[in-house]
């Protein structure tokens, strides 16, 4: 480091903003963080700024799912500036930065921690050379490995990409009749991610049971759990998740059990400093870790968090980010839950009328999720069809399930038919995913 970087203000640097309305919540407490801590905020998107003006001092807009192109773009930002820290929510950057959090000296998940978290397959590996139970695995590339794994494994099995999000592409197949669409299914959606993982898949051991995710952050290897989503996903054989609900009191929170499992298996993957997304089912033999993702979770879970704990998940991401142990103490205890809309069938969304607060009982909010116009195509021949969502506040699990169920009836959509998908069509990410220059 320059004497002239040393007299610089620090400068923490963010990766991808993405959505406004799946991000401003986070972002605005980071920007007042920082600038209360003396630090700047430096952004680097892939599109032009809009909304995120307001909250970053100095914005660089480059090709981040190029890795040559963002790494170019993160040493010259450098070699002006005092980076002290490095964060990333977009899961298909996530191993990118983490590396070069690693190459600048500054908090990260670490080399080990990025690859273990962001590689399905050396998740599985890793964890079970700890002697953390995990399902039976293969890592497959074409259909006859695909077929002799699950053979070995046992039927039924779960298919998914080596290195995606979101439940895209992930399969059940029940049997051997099953297996090969669901291996084109999930080989398909692999072939988006531009990274090392790409055209693989992973086949292993379905595991029953109720579904949970746990955010937690952690500061210099030990793991602190922030908060804790109920999973409701749709039936099988894709894995659709289409509401969370998070508990303050929830009493797996104080699971011994829980707690183990986690804290070990960020030890074993080498995860150092970061926010992860820990996807769990409850066994009958225990939890199983299904994946950890180096990032917080999606679908505004922690959006649910701060609404049911009051734990401010923007500055958790800030003080993680620069080396800080951050609070992760409870300072409410509420129940908040999402809903996402979604059509019975494909469809093009041409009108949507959402409800507003105070139209039903403990509605906070109600957003699209596409423009209309928008196709919505149900797997295998898209994902996450959502036009919509509400968020609800209650005082229990149950009510506020009711409240979700209630809240989501008065969401009115007008659709037209659409014909079906092309099987030919290569994969495309959904555009509710999608960051747009607008």
């Amino acid at each position: 480091m320059t004497e002239r970087q040393e007299a610089t203000p620090g400068t923490l640097l963010v990766i991808g903003s993405g959505l406004k309305e799946y991000r401003e919540y986070l972002v605005g407490p980071m920007s007042r963080r920082a600038r209360a801590s003396g630090l700047e905020l430096l952004l680097v998107n892939n599109l032009r700024p809009t909304w995120q003006r307001e909250y970053f001092d100095e914005i660089v807009v480059a090709d981040v799912f190029d890795t040559a192109t963002m790494n170019a773009t993160v040493r010259e930002i450098a070699a002006r500036r005092n980076i002290v820290g490095l964060l990333c929510w977009d899961e298909p950057l996530v191993l990118d930065a983490g590396l070069l959090a690693a190459e600048l000296g500054v908090p990260g998940l670490s080399e080990r921690g990025v690859r273990g978290v962001r590689d399905k397959d050396r998740t599985r590996t890793v964890l079970t050379a700890a002697g953390l139970r995990q399902p039976g695995f293969a890592l497959t590339t074409d259909l006859a490995e695909a077929r002799a794994a699950a053979a070995r494994i046992g039927y039924p099995v779960v298919l998914k990409p080596r290195a995606m999000g979101a439940s895209i592409g992930v399969v059940f197949a029940a049997d051997e009749g099953e297996l090969d669409a669901a291996f084109d299914t999930a080989l398909s959606a692999s072939r988006v991610d531009p990274g090392p993982y790409r055209a693989s898949v992973i086949v292993e051991e379905y595991a029953g049971g109720p579904e949970i995710s746990v955010d937690g952050a952690v500061h210099r290897g030990e793991y602190l759990p922030l908060f804790l989503a109920r999973k409701y996903s749709s039936d099988e054989p894709y894995f659709e998740e289409v509401g969370h609900i998070v508990d303050a009191a929830d009493p797996l929170l104080a699971d011994p059990a829980l707690l183990a499992v986690l804290a070990d298996a960020h030890r074993a993957l080498g995860v150092e400093d970061g926010i992860t997304h820990t996807e769990l089912r409850l066994t009958p033999r225990g939890p199983l870790i299904i994946e950890v993702n180096g990032r917080l979770g999606g679908d505004l879970i922690p959006l649910l968090g701060r609404i049911a704990t009051g734990i401010e998940p923007g500055e958790v991401l800030f003080d993680v980010a620069v080396g800080r142990r951050p609070r992760t103490a409870p300072s409410r205890a509420a129940v908040a839950g999402i809903r996402f809309g979604c059509p019975e069938q494909d469809c093009r969304l041409e009108e949507l009328t959402l409800p507003k607060p105070g139209d039903a009982p403990g509605l906070l909010h109600a957003a699209p999720m596409a423009p209309t116009g928008t196709v919505l195509r149900l797997p295998p021949g898209g994902y996450l069809a959502r036009h919509s969502f509400v968020v609800c506040e209650a005082d229990s699990l149950a009510a506020c399930e009711q409240r979700l169920a209630a809240a989501a009836e008065l969401v009115e959509t007008r659709v037209s038919e659409v014909g079906p998908a092309d099987p030919q069509a290569p994969f495309a990410m959904p555009a509710g995913l999608l960051d747009v220059d607008r």
